[in-house]
């Protein structure tokens, strides 16, 4: 009986430096922007870290990433905090105090997600990649608008561009034309989300529902139209990691904590306009950002 105890000791004893010695996998969801935050952090951690890191990006959506994180199949990846609260936690963004802001929504993102779920927010990376509505440059110059409140006034009214899935979402549709009363010329267009810019600049719609770090925002004359009244909720960007991942490795924090507030929305969008516009290889936007953030060890 003892000889078996000692060897019960000894294969715990290794799979627990097993556990230990794992990659650290770096995930994303299925899009640009995501893909490109998960490169920048997978290369990040391999200058700093003496651990291997494997990359399961472009996943698949939320609900996926969000399940293979929670059941260890994903140790961190990018997230946002107005997804977190709305697809993740099932809460309305009136659940957060009036004029609370970002960082409420981000504190009740972060207490939630660690009791439920053991899983840590990082301080945001800096972008809020929330709803914009968008509308021609020369247009908003020539009549002098600049927020969704002076669009609501505009006399002219407006034919409206949305992908499908911001006609059905609480935070999108109904909702804006309930808090803003925008005059319609007719009922909104939808499409797929690769055709609202192109929509907009043939002017087959005036406006249209895209989001704040859209690529082609860095390139065209458009102008992102300020939500004066608070409508759309924040959708920070953030890391989030597994808690075990951080005991594991106790530098690991501080590490990824470098990354914290250096993106803008200015920055994704460029970021994302060299992958999705140029064709730049991914890798070699992550590097250049890397290097021009002075994050190179």
């Amino acid at each position: 009986m003892g000889g078996e105890k000692i060897l019960a000791g000894l294969i715990a004893s290794v799979l627990a430096g097993c556990g230990r010695d794992r990659p650290i996998t770096v995930g994303s969801k299925n899009f640009t922007e995501q893909v490109i935050i998960g490169e920048i952090v997978a290369q990040h951690v391999s200058l700093r870290l003496s651990q291997r890191v494997d990359r399961k990006l472009n996943l698949g959506g939320t609900l996926l990433a969000h399940q293979a994180l929670v059941q260890g199949g994903l140790d961190l990846y990018p997230e946002y905090t107005g997804t977190a609260l709305t697809s993740i936690l099932k809460l309305s963004p009136s659940s957060i105090p009036v004029g609370g802001g970002e960082e409420a929504v981000f504190a009740r993102v972060k207490s939630e997600y660690l009791a439920r779920f053991k899983i840590l927010w990082l301080d945001p990376l800096g972008f809020n990649n929330t709803f914009a509505m968008v509308i021609r440059g020369p247009d908003a110059r020539r009549n002098k608008i600049d927020s969704l409140s002076d669009a609501a006034r505009y006399a002219g009214g407006w034919t409206l561009g949305v992908g499908y899935e911001f006609q059905q979402r609480p935070d999108g549709l109904p909702g804006l034309l309930k808090t803003y009363k925008l005059p319609l010329k007719r009922s909104p267009r939808t499409m797929d989300l690769g055709l609202l810019y192109k929509a907009l600049e043939e002017k087959q719609v005036d406006m249209v529902a895209a989001n704040a770090t859209d690529g082609l925002l860095s390139v065209m004359d458009v102008t992102v139209l300020r939500d004066d009244k608070r409508y759309f909720p924040p959708y920070q960007a953030a890391l989030i990691v597994r808690d075990d991942l951080l005991a594991a490795h106790p530098t690991l924090k501080d590490i990824l904590a470098l990354l914290s507030g250096k993106f803008s929305d200015q920055i994704m969008r460029t970021l994302n306009y060299q992958v999705d516009g140029k064709h730049r290889p991914l890798a070699e936007v992550a590097m250049t950002f890397l290097r021009a953030s002075g994050l190179l060890a």
